[in-house]
C-alpha cells in the first residue's frame, strides 16, 4: 500500500488500483466530517448544553416559586394570627387617658423604692400603627437594692407596663455627682427610658380623619 501511494499518480487518481482509491476517500471523509464538526455540530451541541442549563435553573425556580404560592395561604393565616396576638398584647398597654396617671406612678415607685430622682421628663410621643411610644430622661442616684425594687414595684402595677432602655449608662456615683457627698457605693442611671401605650380604635380614627384632613 505504501509502495502504491508512493507511486500514485494525484493527476490520474482513477487509474490507481481499487484499494488506494478507497484509503484516499477514507481520508478525505475523515477530513470532511472533521470539518463539519467544528464549523457545525460543535457549535450546536454548546448551545444545546447552554438551554439545558438555562432549562435546569428555570425549572429551579419554578419549583421555588410553586412551592412557595402553594405555602401563601398558609403564610398569610400565620401572619394574620401574630397580628391578632400582637393587637392583643398591645389592648394590655395603658390608654392615652391612663398614660399621665402611668407616669406619676412610675415616678412615685422610684420614690418609694428610696431612689433620688433628679430627673424624669417624658418626652413628645412617636406614635405608630397600634401603640404609641413615650421617651423618659431619667436621671437617678441608688443602690443595687433600690434599683430592685423599683423593677419589681413597676411590675407591680395595675396595669401592663413596658419600660425599655435607650442611651442608658450605669455607673458608680462619685463625690462629684449632684447629691453625692461621699463614694457610697450607690449608683447612677441616666439616659432614656420609653414606655408605652396602646392607641385604641377611636384614637386611630381620629389620625386617619386628620391625616386625609392633611393630604387635602
Amino acid at each position: 500500500m505504501l509502495n502504491e501511494l508512493r507511486d500514485l499518480d494525484f493527476n490520474d487518481i482513477g487509474s490507481a488500483p481499487l484499494a488506494v482509491r478507497y484509503f484516499i476517500l477514507g481520508i478525505l471523509l475523515a477530513i470532511i466530517l472533521t470539518i463539519g464538526y467544528f464549523l457545525l455540530i460543535k457549535n450546536k451541541i454548546e448551545q444545546l448544553e447552554r438551554v439545558q442549563a438555562q432549562e435546569q435553573t428555570l425549572r429551579s425556580d419554578f419549583e421555588y416559586k410553586q412551592q412557595k404560592a402553594a405555602n401563601l395561604e398558609a403564610y398569610e393565616a400565620q401572619l394574620a394570627e401574630m397580628e391578632e396576638l400582637l393587637e392583643t398584647m398591645f389592648r394590655q398597654l395603658p390608654s392615652k387617658t391612663e398614660m399621665d396617671k402611668l407616669l406619676v406612678d412610675i415616678s412615685q415607685t422610684a420614690l418609694g423604692s428610696g431612689i433620688d430622682v433628679q430627673l424624669f421628663q417624658p418626652n413628645a410621643e412617636a406614635l405608630h400603627d397600634f401603640y404609641a411610644e413615650r421617651p423618659i430622661s431619667v436621671r437617678m442616684l441608688g443602690d443595687y437594692h433600690q434599683f430592685g425594687e423599683f423593677v419589681s414595684g413597676v411590675a407591680s402595677l395595675p396595669r401592663v407596663v413596658i419600660l425599655t432602655m435607650h442611651d442608658i449608662a450605669l455607673r458608680r456615683a462619685t463625690n462629684r455627682d449632684v447629691g453625692v457627698s461621699r463614694n457610697d457605693g450607690r449608683l447612677i442611671l441616666e439616659g432614656t427610658v420609653k414606655t408605652y401605650r396602646y392607641i385604641d380604635e377611636e384614637e386611630a380614627a381620629e389620625r386617619a380623619e386628620a391625616q386625609k384632613g392633611a393630604a387635602q
